[in-house]
């Protein structure tokens, strides 16, 4: 237990041996080391004044929320790095998604480890202005499970924290789990003292993910910590009609390729056609989605991103949307968002962090 660490055999909801509740509240009782937290002496973390060192160098932190897994959060987060460092921005993404690592994928980085010097942990680089750091680079095998209580995901939180040698940062993204559990509680305490810009929230329209996005917001106000906005993701179906396959059922059923009659139909009939946008609800958002959410609960709607077959594309391949004109339908969107956000802030998007 040294340095006010929790220890391994802690319960999940451990309050640290540092807290005023230590070894009194109810997550304390029947754990083995109730007695000695209870009394030992208590004061600063000497680790958090480790961390506060370290993140000096850091201008600005955005914590990348979800209320729900599935609703893209990790593949906003990556696209945000991409974005803030193409504007020229010295960009560090840290990914404290414990159980599934998937940014290390998402930025073409699979297979990458982790170097350690004397001034601390290297983060994987994409780019020069560009790094990257996740638990998925320690594992040996990609297919491992991590299963980890909460003392022991939140101390390798405070390890990547104080440990990693980031440099100067204008912006550090932190790719955070779904939900509001010990590694959100974890990295809001840790980072608290060195000041946070604020939290952006990422969910799809429908109410079955907004019930559960209006409790990371609510979560974000208890904790103190600044709601930079919220982003509907998955925003209907949104692709070049050129891309569509086209079918129709067989009088037994089954489908028939019709894309090729399709397509030369309409370039012989409508070749304009072909330049066309298609859109389609996938989720049902009759309850007013993300932007009434907002509304009714004060804070700021940030837009919405299509569901883009070519943005998908590019997360699986682990590359920028921004780079050419593949996605269309969501690398417009996407950048009106992070423009947004950024003037929220005071912060040009011509590198003036």
């Amino acid at each position: 237990m040294e340095n006010g660490e929790i220890p391994d055999n802690a319960p999940e909801h451990c309050p640290g041996p540092q807290s005023e509740t230590a070894g009194k509240g109810d997550a304390c009782q029947g754990c083995p080391n109730q007695q000695i937290c209870a009394t030992a002496p208590k004061g600063p973390d000497p680790d958090v004044v480790a961390i506060v060192e370290r993140m000096a160098t850091v201008k600005h932190k955005i914590l990348v929320l979800s209320g729900k897994g599935g609703v893209g959060k990790s593949t906003f987060s990556a696209q945000l790095a991409f974005a803030l460092a193409a504007m020229d921005f010295q960009v560090g993404l840290l990914d404290i998604d414990i159980c599934g690592p998937s940014i290390p994928k998402m930025l073409g980085l699979e297979g990458q480890e982790i170097h350690q010097s004397n001034i601390g942990w290297s983060p994987v680089y994409v780019e020069s202005n560009l790094g990257v750091m996740s638990i998925g680079f320690m594992l040996p095998n990609p297919d491992e499970a991590v299963i980890w209580r909460g003392p022991r995901k939140n101390g390798l939180i405070k390890q990547f924290l104080k440990e990693v040698y980031w440099g100067e940062l204008d912006f550090l993204v932190v790719d955070a789990p779904p939900g509001t559990s010990d590694e959100h509680i974890s990295i809001v305490q840790f980072l608290q003292e060195t000041g946070i810009d604020g939290a952006v929230i990422v969910t799809t329209p429908q109410q079955v993910s907004l019930i559960d996005v209006r409790k990371e917001v609510s979560f974000c106000k208890k904790v103190g910590v600044e709601v930079l906005g919220v982003v509907e993701n998955m925003s209907g179906l949104s692709q070049p009609l050129s891309e569509f396959k086209f079918t129709r059922t067989t009088e037994t059923g089954e489908q028939e390729d019709m894309t090729e009659w399709a397509m030369a139909y309409m370039r012989e009939k409508a070749p304009e056609m072909l330049n066309l946008i298609a859109f389609s609800e996938v989720f049902d958002s009759s309850g007013g989605g993300a932007a009434k959410m907002c509304n009714d609960m004060g804070v700021p709607f940030l837009g919405k991103v299509p569901l883009d077959p070519q943005l998908c594309k590019a997360a699986e391949e682990g590359r920028s949307c921004f780079l050419d004109d593949k996605c269309r339908a969501s690398a417009p969107a996407l950048k009106m968002i992070i423009e947004k956000m950024l003037a929220q802030k005071n912060i040009s998007s011509e590198n003036g962090a």
